[in-house]
C-alpha cells in the first residue's frame, strides 16, 4: 500500500521507479489496436479461436483486453493449457487464467515448462503454484530472463529468505528477478553496509536485512548512489544516525525511493504549518514519518481536511501520526465517533488515528464504556435486614 502512495505523491525519483514498476519493454504493434467487430473478427487466427472456444474461453474479453493476440500466426492454446492441466488447474481455473492473461498462449510451451520448474523451487506443491498462477498470471507468464530469475532465486534463498516471501516476490515485484544477479548483490551489500555505518549491529544486521526487504522488495530497483545521496542529506538536516535507523524501520526502506529535493519541500512546508524550530520538526518527523514521504499538496490537503473538521494546528502538532489518514477516512472516523457523543475538536486524536483495526478497537472501548450502566444489575446488594 505505502509504494502506491509513494509513487502517486512524488515526482523526482519515483518517476523513474515507477517505469522500473511499468509494463514489459517490448509490445506487439498489434496490441496498440483492440478489434471487435465482425469485419476484423475475419482477420483473427481461426485456428486460435476455434481452441480458445474448445477451453470455454470468452473471446469477447480477449479482444477487449489483448486482442492481437488473436492475429499471431502462431499460438500454443492446447499446448499452454496441457501445461495448466497438468499441475492441476480444471477448465474453469484454465478458462479464467487464458481470459486475463491472453499472452500467455503466444508463450513457448518450452518456456513455460521452464518457468513452471522455476517456480516449483519456492512453492511447496503444484496445488499451490496453480493458485499463484490463477491470481497473478501476468507474472507467470512473463518468461523472459529465466537464467537470471534463477540465479536470483537462489541467491535469495542462500540469503534466508523463505520460500513463502520469495513466491510472493515472483508475484508482486517480479521485477527484482529480471535485474541483473550483480546488481541485487551490491544492493545488498550496500544496505548492509548503510546499516552498520548507522549504528546497527552486527548481530542484527542479517534480520534487519531479511525483514526490510520482506517489507519492501522494489528498494532492490534503487540504486547506490540515489541511497547514498538520502542518506547524506538526511544527516545535513540534523537527523542523528539512530533517527534515520528509526525512520528506515518505520518507512520499511521507503525512505530511500525520496529524493532530497522532495523531502526538502515537505520539511520546508511543514515547518511553516506548525511554526516550529528544527528540533520540534524532527520530533514530529520521528512521530509521523508521512511528513517526509507526502508531497507539499498531498499534505496541505490534509490538513486543510483536518481543520474543516474543526481539529486545530496545534492537535495535529499533538499527534501528527493524523496526517496518515486520507481526509475521507477522517470524515468517516470523526462521523462513527460523534454517533457516541465524543467530540473529536475538544479532544486528543489518539481515538481518530491508526490502522483500522486500532481505530475499530478505541471506538469499541469508548462504546462499551459509553454503555456502562451506573450500577451492576447483577451484583449482590448488600441490604441490612
Amino acid at each position: 500500500m505505502l509504494w502506491k502512495l509513494l509513487i502517486r505523491s512524488q515526482p523526482c525519483r519515483l518517476c523513474s521507479f515507477r517505469k522500473m514498476l511499468s509494463a514489459p519493454k517490448y509490445r506487439p504493434f498489434l496490441a496498440c489496436f483492440t478489434y471487435t467487430n465482425d469485419h476484423q473478427s475475419n482477420k483473427e487466427n481461426k485456428r486460435t479461436v476455434e481452441k480458445l472456444y474448445k477451453f470455454s474461453v470468452d473471446i469477447r474479453k480477449i479482444r477487449r483486453l489483448k486482442g492481437w493476440v488473436l492475429f499471431e500466426d502462431e499460438t500454443y492454446v492446447e499446448e499452454i493449457a496441457n501445461v495448466l492441466q497438468q499441475l492441476g488447474a480444471n477448465e474453469t481455473a484454465v478458462a479464467s487464467i487464458l481470459e486475463r492473461c491472453p499472452e500467455a498462449i503466444v508463450c513457448s510451451p518450452t518456456a513455460v515448462n521452464a518457468q513452471r520448474e522455476l517456480w516449483q523451487l519456492v512453492c511447496k506443491n503444484e496445488q499451490e503454484l496453480v493458485k499463484l498462477i490463477e491470481q497473478f498470471p501476468e507474472s507467470f507468464f512473463t518468461v523472459t530472463d529465466q537464467e537470471t530469475q534463477k540465479l536470483n532465486i537462489q541467491f535469495f534463498q542462500e540469503l534466508g529468505l523463505k520460500n513463502v516471501v520469495i513466491s510472493r516476490f515472483l508475484t508482486t515485484a517480479s521485477n527484482i528477478f529480471h535485474n541483473p544477479i550483480e546488481k541485487n548483490k551490491q544492493m545488498i551489500s550496500i544496505l548492509q553496509e548503510s546499516y552498520l555505518n548507522l549504528g546497527g549491529s552486527e548481530a542484527n544486521v542479517k534480520v534487519w536485512l531479511l525483514k526490510l526487504l520482506s517489507q519492501n522488495p522494489f528498494i532492490l530497483l534503487n540504486s547506490s548512489a540515489a541511497i547514498k545521496e538520502t542518506l547524506e542529506f538526511l544527516q545535513e538536516q540534523g537527523f542523528t544516525d539512530f533517527d534515520i535507523l528509526q525512520l528506515l524501520s518505520k518507512l520499511k526502506g521507503f525512505l530511500f525511493h525520496l529524493c532530497p529535493r522532495s523531502i526538502q519541500n515537505s520539511i520546508s512546508f511543514s515547518k511553516n504549518v506548525f511554526k516550529c524550530t528544527d528540533h520540534d520538526l524532527k520530533q514530529l518527523v520521528l512521530k509521523c514519518p508521512a511528513i517526509l514521504y507526502y508531497s507539499v499538496p498531498v499534505l496541505e490537503e490534509r490538513i486543510q481536511g483536518l481543520l474543516k473538521e474543526g481539529i486545530s494546528i496545534a492537535q495535529i502538532k499533538e499527534t501528527p501520526m493524523v496526517l496518515e489518514l486520507t481526509p475521507q477516512i477522517v470524515q468517516y472516523r470523526i462521523k462513527k465517533l460523534n454517533s457516541l457523543g465524543y467530540r473529536i475538536k475538544d479532544g486528543h486524536l489518539v481515538n481518530l488515528s491508526g490502522t483500522k483495526k486500532e481505530f475499530e478497537a478505541n471506538f469499541g472501548k469508548i462504546q462499551a464504556k459509553k454503555g456502562r450502566p451506573l450500577f451492576n444489575p447483577v451484583a449482590p446488594l448488600n441490604i441490612e435486614e
